[in-house]
């Protein structure tokens, strides 16, 4: 099993997609960092009655939502790559047992986005805070740092959960293309079916979809109804869900 983990590792690091991505993660978090400078200075030079208006200066806000579509993106190609350029006949050849196959590549996949994802999430709540953790509310969300390390841990729980769920995609699906659009699907388009249902399914529909179940899981939810242990369910469900279809059409179906 080391030796396939290695091979997978070494799969993802020769696909420049994998470069590209974490590059634009970066660029977003310097982008967060801009934003939360701004809004800080836009605060300190506001009138009092204006202050109480002010969204969060939280860079997690613009980081995470788009690290998360990064890391589906990212676990999708780690499988899609191969379909693509056919290449996975010779890694079903090198590793006949397809199970163990999928596993290598989960464990790469899911061990490299929670630490990265956890990297992202901290770097973004640890920037925000030195920006703009002196100030009162509403500019600084968080009433302690632990609700802040929360938020944080969930941010990159969620982030492996979407790099997972993306590689689960591209197993089914088997097409870059087609893997991008459904997990466009997932994160952008379903969750706003949510705001044509009837409530209060609209709110429990809204409350499972992937985008909203971090903020659930830290406890932290605007949007959503479910306790922190239900909202981790919920991911492992997600997770569960997307790895073994993937994994069922791999196994029945001829590259």
């Amino acid at each position: 099993m080391n030796a396939i983990i290695t091979s997978e590792f070494l799969k993802v690091r020769s696909v420049r997609s994998s470069y590209a991505l974490l590059a634009a993660v970066g660029v977003l978090l310097a982008l967060g960092t801009i934003m939360v400078i701004g809004m800080t200075a836009d605060f300190d030079s506001s009138p009092v009655e204006e202050r109480a208006r002010f969204a969060g200066a939280d860079a997690s806000v613009v980081v995470i939502p788009f690290a998360q579509f990064c890391f589906a993106a990212f676990g999708a190609l780690a499988i899609t790559a191969e379909f693509g350029t056919g290449m996975i006949r010779p890694s079903l050849v090198a590793v006949p047992q397809r199970k163990a196959l999928v596993a290598g590549k989960v464990a790469v996949v899911g061990g490299l986005s929670l630490l990265i994802g956890q990297f992202v999430a901290f770097t973004a709540f640890l920037v925000s805070k030195l920006i703009a953790g002196g100030h009162p509310a509403p500019l600084w969300p968080y009433e302690s740092t632990s609700d802040g390390v929360r938020m944080a841990l969930s941010n990159g729980l969620s982030i492996m959960v979407l790099g997972l769920v993306g590689l689960g995609v591209g197993l089914l699906v088997r097409s870059t293309a087609g893997a991008l659009i459904t997990i466009v699907g997932l994160l952008l388009i379903l969750p706003t079916l949510a705001f044509f249902l009837p409530e209060p399914w609209g709110e429990r529909f809204a409350s499972v979809m992937l985008p909203n179940l971090a903020p659930q899981l830290s406890g932290r939810a605007e949007i959503g109804v479910m306790s922190p242990a239900w909202a981790l369910a919920v991911m492992a469900a997600w997770v569960v869900a997307a790895l073994g279809t993937g994994t069922l059409a791999v196994v029945r179906r001829d590259p």
